[in-house]
C-alpha cells in the first residue's frame, strides 16, 4: 500500500512538471506521459493486490453471512482458492506477454516494453500469496489483520 501511495505522490509531481512544462516554459517533457502511464500501471495492479489482502474485493457478503458456519468457511475457501488461481493466471499471461516484447523499447523512455508487465507478475505474486495467508487463516480459525489501518 505504501508503494502504491507513493507511486500516486510520483505521478503527481511527474503530471505537473508536464503541465508546467507545457504553460510555463513552452517546452513540455516528452519522456513524462509515457512514464506516468507506467506508474498508473503499477499503483492500480499493486493497490489490487493490496485489495486482495484485505479481502476488499467484490464478494456477495451479505449471501455469504446467512450461510452456517461450516458451508461459509468452504465457500471462503473457495473464493480464495479461485482467486489465487487468477493470481497465477495474471502470472503466466504477464510472463508470457512480457517475453514476446521484451526486445522493443519504450519511446521516449529507452525501456524495455515488459516493463509494463512486470507489474502484472508482481502482482499475479501478491495475490497468491495473499490467497495463500488468506486460506491458512480460514484453517487455523483466525483473521488476518489488515495491512492499511
Amino acid at each position: 500500500m505504501v508503494a502504491s501511495v507513493a507511486g500516486l505522490l510520483f505521478i503527481v509531481v511527474i503530471v505537473f512538471w508536464q503541465v508546467f512544462g507545457r504553460y510555463v516554459l513552452n517546452s513540455s517533457p516528452t519522456w513524462t506521459e509515457s512514464l506516468s502511464l507506467i506508474i498508473v500501471l503499477y499503483v492500480t495492479l499493486l493497490g489490487a493486490a493490496v485489495g486482495v489482502r484485505d479481502a476488499g474485493h467484490i464478494g456477495l457478503e451479505s449471501l455469504l453471512v446467512l450461510a452456517p458456519d461450516k458451508l461459509r468457511q468452504r465457500i471462503e475457501f473457495v473464493i480464495h482458492a479461485l482467486v489465487a488461481i487468477f493470481g497465477a493466471a495474471m502470472v503466466y499471461n504477464g510472463l508470457m506477454l512480457g517475453e514476446s516484447v521484451i526486445s522493443y523499447k519504450i519511446p521516449n523512455l529507452a525501456l524495455p516494453e515488459a516493463v509494463r508487465y512486470a507489474p502484472l507478475v508482481l502482482s499475479g505474486l501478491l495475490i497468491i500469496s495473499f490467497s495463500i495467508e488468506h486460506i491458512v487463516a480460514l484453517i487455523d480459525g483466525t483473521e488476518v489483520e489488515p495491512s492499511w489501518h
